[in-house]
């Protein structure tokens, strides 16, 4: 069996479920069904999600088991805690531009390395600055 992606490989939204079935007694299921939150996040985050939990929640360990900085796993937690839809505690002032900062870099490091798009590094920056005010 094959596992169920929740992002549409071709325009990425989110996909529904159209059909289920029981293997045991072969009972069929139609409808649209949402798949839950989890579904929301790519292989990449799982995987991350899944170093984070065996690392037992120290992004220090993390970011050294990956060869990334500090920052750039931080910055990735956040980006998983938004696609899940998950407020984090507040931050003081300080904190928040020091983490917007951090996020915008991560952000041109991004497009610097071609992994995405001007344009979508033009809609994130944009999403980074009305979560400002």
């Amino acid at each position: 069996m094959h596992q169920v992606i929740g992002q549409c490989p071709v325009c990425a939204n989110e996909l529904i479920v159209t059909r289920l079935s029981c293997p045991a007694c072969g009972s069929t299921l139609e409808g649209r069904f949402q798949l839950g939150p989890w579904h929301r996040l790519s292989a990449e985050q799982l995987h991350l999600l899944e170093l984070f939990l065996q690392n037992q929640g120290k992004i220090t360990w993390v970011a050294a088991e990956m060869a990334l900085s500090y920052p750039t796993v931080r910055s990735r937690m956040q980006e998983i805690l938004q696609v899940l839809g998950l407020q984090t505690r507040a931050h003081s002032p300080d904190e928040l531009r020091k983490q917007l900062r951090q996020q915008r870099q991560h952000i041109l490091d991004e497009l610097a390395a071609g992994r995405i798009t001007a344009q979508t590094a033009a809609e994130l920056l944009q999403q980074l600055g009305d979560n400002e005010s």
